[in-house]
């Protein structure tokens, strides 16, 4: 398909150059009289075959900046995620060693309530309060040494958590760039492949007008010099006049 818009172009080139070859001259003037619509009509065709890669390649190019950003406000969402479950899970162990907190103190006083009424039925057996008091004393530091390493564990994994997501945070971001600058050379080869094929037609076209040029130069010289001499010079000098005169005519109206 590629080829055949390229031999198109070739074609509708061709015939440009041979109407701006083949005008009519202005006289006293290097202006020459061209037929408007058809020049037109053929310049919008030669637009319409132009390979549509070259628009492809701009579309690639403007991509370049939507990529990056969309990598870029990913990377964000994915640490705030992460931010936020680790929030969580600290939120829960807290609440979970508030928790285990608030058992072991209600166990401490149902204890010590249990110590108070032994004490109050055995005055005399002091022992019997001082194992309570113990055993109560016992599980409230328990409690209080078990929220401090739940409160360290939830610590240490927020730390963990927040360093994975900025550590995958600035991958995606450099792998984004890379495929960023990937896409943008692969897009500039490409478009610079079409642009010298595209060149490479234009000079075969240029080519293919200097040859003909040339042909029909020849042949106009061949044709005049073919003639008799007294042709070249009789009524043909009065009709070029004549010619000459209808041409400053329709120039003036």
């Amino acid at each position: 398909m590629a080829d055949e818009a390229l031999r198109r172009t070739d074609e509708l080139l061709t015939e440009l150059i041979e109407l701006v070859e083949t005008a009519r001259a202005v006289p006293m003037s290097v202006s020459c009289v061209l037929p408007r619509e058809r020049m037109l009509d053929l310049l919008d065709e030669v637009r319409e075959v132009l390979p549509p890669e070259v628009d492809e390649a701009r579309t690639v190019v403007a991509r370049r900046d939507t990529l990056i950003r969309d990598a870029y406000e990913t990377a964000a969402t994915t640490r705030d995620r992460a931010v936020a479950e680790a929030d969580t899970v600290l939120a829960d162990a807290t609440h979970r060693a508030e928790a285990v907190v608030a058992d072991a103190e209600a166990q401490a006083h149902e204890i010590g309530v249990a110590a108070r009424d032994e004490h109050a039925r055995l005055v005399s057996s002091t022992a019997v309060h001082q194992a309570a008091a113990q055993a109560a004393q016992a599980l409230r530091e328990d409690a209080e040494a078990y929220q401090r390493q739940i409160a360290a564990d939830a610590q240490s994994y927020d730390a963990h958590v927040r360093e994975n997501a900025d550590r995958y945070a600035h991958d995606a971001r450099a792998e984004a760039e890379r495929y960023a600058t990937k896409l943008t050379a692969d897009a500039e080869d490409y478009a610079e492949r079409t642009l010298d094929e595209l060149s490479a037609v234009l000079g075969r076209a240029a080519q293919t007008a200097e040859q003909g040029r040339s042909s029909l130069a020849a042949r106009r010289a061949a044709d005049w010099t073919s003639r008799p001499r007294d042709e070249r010079r009789g009524p043909d000098a009065s009709a070029g006049a004549a010619d000459e005169q209808r041409g400053w005519s329709s120039i003036s109206a």
